[in-house]
């Protein structure tokens, strides 16, 4: 099982990840108030800006301080190390 660093010692399973998006578009904002009703959210920001939203495939939507672009560099060299095994 791969795991994926998304910011100050929190990891998620690479394998359960649907999306890793920006938070500022109207729609994402729904799906976080969504998730937080049926308690499906993870707040992995540790009181900081919100800067990335990780989806899972179990529908939990997590909430990382690290960019966007940092979590999907992590996820791809993740896969690209096991291509090579």
């Amino acid at each position: 099982m791969k795991l994926i660093n998304i910011g100050y010692g929190n990891i998620v399973a690479a394998h359960r990840i649907i999306a890793v998006v920006s938070p500022e578009s109207a729609p994402i904002k729904r799906l976080i108030t969504v998730a937080r009703e049926k308690n499906m959210l993870i707040d992995a920001t540790y009181g900081r800006r919100t800067r990335a939203v990780v989806v899972t495939d179990s529908d939990h939507v997590i909430l990382s301080a690290v960019q966007p672009e940092t979590v999907a560099h992590r996820l791809m060299s993740v896969d690209e190390g096991s291509e090579e095994s």
